[in-house]
């Protein structure tokens, strides 16, 4: 009866102590390890035993629960740690397996589990070892000694049993299974937390594992879904998303280099895995930090070529090259490779970040502050390579500089000479089929004309009008909607008459830049699309200014010219001087039109684009962290925005109209004679006076005096109304209903 009573305590009934689930079938057949936990206490003391007394029948059947709750924990550690699945089968039966059984699904934590399981299962199986030592060798109280020897075990046993049918029950795997370890560590019991922190260290190890793989070779290790960083497709397939979605927006990139899809697209943080005290600012650190790592250790194949002709160069200093200089030997350059991959994560770095993760791993706890210090440790080293590959190998500053200058219109000189190249041209309606085309031309002119031959990121420069439906590179997204150009296949046109349909269509014009790697990593898709929408707004401020300024020109030199001919011919002039003095107020309406637009291109350019170009440079001198790079430039981006009034529609929507309304009078006014054009430019002179005093109105608001506009927008308000007379103007048109003026007369004196 005692070794019935020691066997049934290890999971193994008979005649004495019977298991209820198996009895009906017939004794001593015990389950299968593949059977799932029982959720019932099936021990019992056979009922047909009489010699028992009841209290020692209660006291037995306490005792043999522990049996049953160590036969459902062996039977979930057996199950959890059977690698059948490895061998013995093909992968591709085992695939097929996988998807017609759920409950065959693999998990690498909960085998883990059961590893720890095992050691605290082969404590329990000591200790009962040990009873039956005691009992055999000395003559004592059966149950008592039984009962003593394994009191402690009451409060381990039943809530391990309880994990183990929640996990069952729940499916509960991965970073999920952490989390519930974690919660259950908080306990009241010693020995129980002291389990459970021992299986909370076995799943930490796998964690490890796949934190090291991870962060020190850029390897996704998690071949059953069950880390808290995924691959991209995963993501779409559980969303139901089609594989051409996913194609979409790998063709999206422009690129077809594998480190930048997987670093734009390719791996995302899987939430439902991410267990609750790993916050999500070191998952985010974790993420970056592997995708660093799978950067630098898999450079472009044309970056690699590319560096080892430098080194090539470098290595012969001023010696003459002659022939092919450019040649270098397959088998040498093969080995340069090799040195390029190393020199861009040396291996004593990656040795570093691996003894951060293996001290993690060899502490008996988890400290949540020391992960998190060398997690940002690890994702610091990470940073500081990724910006020194950026930064100084691909010459980012270099990049930047060039972007100033052609998208923000630094170059002023090229930007006039094309404008003025390209004058007569846009002066018409854009042909849909070649307006490109018709625009190539000038700009080549101004290229050559100012554009020295040392400027080597012209090159990268192309034109493009994507609002005829030109195939465009860039994806076009964030522009204002009072444009015309919203995206690469739109391109309707905002107004029916022929003036501004042709100030509409050639508002398409934009620039496109090609990066190459690994800079795609900083100007992303939407990098370069703020940069257009920025040089869209800026180009047609150039061209307004230097439409006022062709037509000033071009009326006084026709003046000129006109009054020539009637100072010889004495009997026209009385014909000429009426007209002269007739238009002579259209010329203060013009004044006061360049005046405006004069003071907010300096106000952009100097104010705006200068002074943060400055704050970016003594960031970009201060920081050797690629993320806090990505996030100054986005400051800077996003200031130029802001301060440019791109983001207030009210503001923009007044500054197109005003832009429109100046290019619709030089073109009228050039056209003196009829009097139907002498009513169209009362109309515009009216509505530019309207439109310039609601700016100014919106200007001077509370609400834009208190944003990060505020000191340099009244520096501009000043140079605005530097004679109060914006001011003057304004409150007039808000408290005075006046009639309209045949022609007002705009005075600055």
């Amino acid at each position: 009866m005692l070794h019935e009573l020691l066997l049934a305590l290890v999971g193994y009934t008979g005649d004495l102590i019977i298991d209820e689930q198996e009895h009906h079938k017939s004794l001593g057949i015990h389950l299968s390890p593949d059977a799932p936990i029982s959720d019932q206490r099936s021990f019992k003391l056979a009922s047909d035993i009489s010699f028992i007394d009841p209290s020692e029948r209660d006291l037995i059947e306490r005792l043999i629960t522990l049996g049953f709750y160590y036969r459902e924990l062996d039977r979930f550690a057996t199950k959890s740690r059977n690698l059948s699945w490895i061998s013995d089968v093909s992968p591709l039966e085992r695939a097929s397996e996988l998807s017609n059984t759920k409950a065959a699904k693999p998990s690498v934590y909960r085998r883990a589990i059961g590893n720890g399981l095992v050691e605290i299962l082969s404590v329990y199986r000591s200790a009962v070892l040990q009873i039956e030592q005691k009992l055999l060798s000395e003559t004592m109280p059966i149950l008592a000694t039984v009962t003593q020897g394994l009191n402690k075990f009451f409060v381990i046993l039943p809530p391990l049993y309880e994990l183990i049918l929640e996990i069952e029950r729940d499916d509960i795997r991965g970073g999920q299974l952490l989390n519930l370890l974690h919660k259950r560590c908080h306990c009241g019991v010693p020995e129980l937390q002291a389990c459970i922190q021992r299986l909370l260290w076995h799943g930490h190890q796998v964690l490890y594992n796949q934190l090291a793989s991870w962060m020190v070779y850029g390897i996704l290790q998690d071949q059953h879904g069950e880390f808290f960083i995924r691959r991209q497709e995963d993501r779409d397939v559980e969303n139901g998303s089609s594989i051409p979605d996913t194609s979409e927006k790998l063709a999206r990139l422009s690129t077809d280099d594998t480190s930048l899809t997987d670093w734009h697209l390719g791996f995302h943080i899987f939430l439902d895995m991410l267990p609750e005290y790993i916050h999500m600012r070191v998952a985010e650190s974790i993420l970056f930090a592997g995708k660093a790592i799978r950067v630098l250790r898999n450079p472009s194949p044309a970056f690699q070529f590319q560096d080892t002709l430098y080194n090539q160069q470098i290595k012969k200093g001023s010696q003459k090259v002659h022939g092919s200089a450019g040649h270098v030997p397959f088998q040498k350059m093969f080995l340069d490779v090799k040195v390029i991959g190393e020199e861009l994560l040396p291996q004593s770095e990656a040795d570093k970040i691996e003894t951060m993760l293996q001290d993690l791993k060899e502490s008996s706890e988890f400290h949540k502050r020391s992960f998190e210090c060398s997690v940002d440790s690890i994702r610091a080293v990470a940073a500081s390579h990724l910006w020194q590959l950026v930064v100084v190998r691909a010459d980012l500053n270099g990049h930047l500089k060039a972007l100033k200058d052609y998208f923000l219109l630094a170059k002023g000189d090229f930007f006039q000479c094309f404008l003025e190249e390209s004058r007569h041209l846009m002066r018409l309606p854009p042909r849909q089929s070649t307006a490109e085309a018709d625009l190539m031309v000038p700009f080549q002119l101004a290229a050559i004309k100012t554009i020295s031959e040392e400027d080597k990121y012209f090159s990268r420069v192309s034109l493009r009008m994507p609002s005829f439906g030109i195939t465009v590179k860039s994806s076009q997204v964030d522009l204002p909607k009072t444009k015309t150009y919203t995206d690469g296949s739109s391109g309707a046109l905002l107004s029916n008459t022929s003036s501004e349909t042709s100030l509409d269509g050639w508002d398409g014009i934009a620039l496109e830049y090609s990066v190459d790697w690994p800079l795609q990593l900083f100007f992303t898709q939407e990098v370069l699309s703020k940069y257009r929408r920025v040089f869209q707004y800026l180009l047609r401020l150039k061209r307004t200014q230097m439409e006022l300024e062709k037509s000033w020109a071009s009326v006084m030199h026709q003046d000129h010219t006109d009054f020539a001919k009637h100072r010889n011919d004495r009997i026209n002039c009385s014909i000429s001087q009426p007209r002269r003095q007739r238009f002579r107020p259209m010329w203060h309406v013009r004044e006061h039109m360049a005046f405006l637009i004069r003071n907010l291109q300096f106000y952009i350019q100097v104010d705006v684009i200068e002074s943060q170009w400055n704050v970016l440079q003594s960031h970009i001198q201060d920081s050797h962290d690629f993320t806090e790079l990505v996030g100054f430039h986005q400051e800077y981006l996003s200031a130029l925005i802001s301060q440019s009034f791109l983001d207030i529609g009210s503001v923009s929507r007044i500054l197109d109209s005003i832009m429109t309304l100046c290019l619709q009078f030089c073109w009228n006014i050039e056209n003196q004679e009829s009097s139907q054009n002498t009513f169209e430019l009362e109309r515009i002179t009216e509505e530019f006076n309207k439109k310039s005093n609601s700016l100014y109105t919106i200007l001077r608001s509370s609400r834009l005096a208190g944003s990060q506009r505020a000191p340099f927008l009244r520096r501009f308000l000043l140079r605005m109304n530097f004679n109060s007379f914006f001011e003057a103007t304004a409150r007039g048109v808000l408290n005075v209903v006046r009639p309209r003026p045949s022609l007002p007369v705009l005075n600055q004196q």
